[in-house]
């Protein structure tokens, strides 16, 4: 019986070390595999998460500001749409007709 016993506990001592390394040889072959795509994203030029999103926080921010100028110009446009039309452009007096 022990002799039975010691060989299920060797079967189970090189059951248990072949699954540790297949588990290293998974890990292996996924960081290789990682690797190559992101090299192959980097020779298409592809950006990153990070990149998309700096990028992205960059565009809303242009926009926001754009439409904040927009405005303020509009504003000061407006304003001077009654001094421009009395005295012409550039103040030259030539509206006056």
């Amino acid at each position: 019986m022990t002799a039975n016993n010691r060989f299920l506990d060797d079967l189970s001592k090189l059951m248990t070390n072949a699954m540790g390394v297949a588990q290293g040889a998974k890990d292996e072959a996924q960081t290789a595999f990682n690797g190559w795509i992101d090299r192959w994203l980097a020779e298409r030029d592809f950006v990153t998460r990070e990149e998309f999103e700096a990028v992205r926080e960059m565009a809303i921010k242009a926009r926001s500001e754009n439409a904040e100028l927009r405005a303020r110009l509009d504003a000061l446009e407006g304003k001077g749409v009654a001094s421009v039309s009395s005295t012409g452009p550039l103040g030259t007096g030539e509206g006056q007709g």
